[in-house]
């Protein structure tokens, strides 16, 4: 077993042990004084756990220079916002546990928060400029869904247009899941892929997006989880094996929604679960990220970047659009003939359609 797996074990067995000290300084009559008896024992424990906590993120941090970026296509498809990007800071989420020091959480964002277009109220959104299809490559359908200007709110057949609901500092304390656009979006394979790990069976809880809530989730409820396990801070997930030493990890799924299992064959764009709020999560949403090994308690992080997408900013939007909806056709040929290029087909050329490392 090596160290990076022994650490997190070492950290949860002080976790209990450190409980048990305060359990038991209420429900028995230990001899002698309670400092010598509970307070000394339980600071040297706090300590050990800190020493370990720390030991933990070191073994976890990246060797050396971090390697080039593994490209592959998008997660999702509809319009999203990027938090807690790696495009801002290394390790993106504040430690380099679990293997997330490249990880993005991303949450479906059809509207802003209040329902208003960024700018003023009442403003329509400004359209994004589209790529100059002469510079920017994009994929193939087959290698997965590519990006489009954005030209409005995304829109649900069924209930009209969706609308992210904002954090409250008090009121409602919590939400259901519902109340959220990215709750039960469809998650795409990233690349060519085997499934390595499959686990759906964690429930969906309520949101944690108020002050409350947050301090709730802050202060018990992400203990609780650490002890239990990094199973239980990812909930529901998929482990993707990307080859080339890679994996893709998609965090928080719905539970029940998997659609593959432990040792299933995927194609890329295809759909393996759906959106959930499992996990250590204040709302519905996607967290995903790159990792060297299949166990997140083992893994150090890598590089990624979405094809025809990159790595979006701390609340920068993105909208990934279905091939389908391109027109039926090689996208790159699309990009090379409005460029008045050959496509590569005609040029002989082999076309790209799979992601680094797989």
């Amino acid at each position: 077993m090596s160290v990076r797996r022994v650490i997190p074990i070492a950290m949860r067995l002080s976790w209990l042990v450190l409980i048990a000290l305060a359990i038991g300084e209420f429900v028995t009559d230990l001899p002698g004084p309670w400092w010598a008896t509970t307070l000394l024992p339980a600071l040297v424990v706090l300590a050990l756990m800190v020493a370990t906590m720390s030991l933990q993120a070191r073994t976890a941090a990246p060797r050396g220079e971090p390697g080039p970026p593994v490209e592959v296509a998008p997660p999702v498809t509809g319009r999203w916002k990027a938090l807690n990007s790696p495009a801002d800071k290394v390790p993106s989420h504040g430690t380099h546990a679990y293997g997330q020091t490249y990880a993005i959480d991303i949450v479906a964002e059809p509207e802003t928060a209040e329902g208003e277009a960024p700018g003023r109220p009442g403003a329509a959104p400004a359209p994004r400029p589209a790529a100059d299809p002469a510079t920017r490559p994009v994929p193939r359908p087959e290698a997965g869904p590519a990006i489009r200007p954005e030209v409005g709110p995304a829109i649900r057949p069924e209930v009209g247009p969706v609308t992210r609901p904002a954090f409250r500092l008090f009121w409602p304390v919590v939400r259901r899941n519902r109340a959220f656009p990215a709750f039960g979006a469809p998650l795409l394979a990233v690349a060519d892929a085997t499934v390595v790990v499959a686990s759906d069976g964690q429930r969906d809880h309520l949101s944690r997006n108020s002050l409350p809530a947050l301090a709730y989730l802050m202060l018990a409820e992400a203990t609780v989880r650490s002890i239990a396990g990094a199973h239980r801070i990812i909930g529901n997930h998929v482990i993707l094996d990307l080859g080339g030493g890679t994996y893709a990890v998609y965090a928080h799924l719905r539970r029940g929604s998997l659609r593959v299992r432990a040792g299933d064959r995927v194609r890329a764009g295809q759909e393996i679960g759906r959106v959930g709020n499992s996990g250590n999560t204040t709302e519905p949403h996607l967290h995903f990220h790159l990792m060297d090994g299949p166990d997140p308690d083992a893994a150090r992080g890598v590089p990624f970047t979405w094809r025809g997408v990159g790595v979006p900013a701390n609340g920068e939007t993105f909208t990934v659009v279905e091939p389908e909806e391109r027109g039926g056709q090689p996208i790159e040929e699309q990009a090379e003939k409005q460029a008045g290029r050959p496509t590569e087909k005609q040029a002989g050329r082999p076309v790209e359609g799979r992601a680094a490392g797989s």
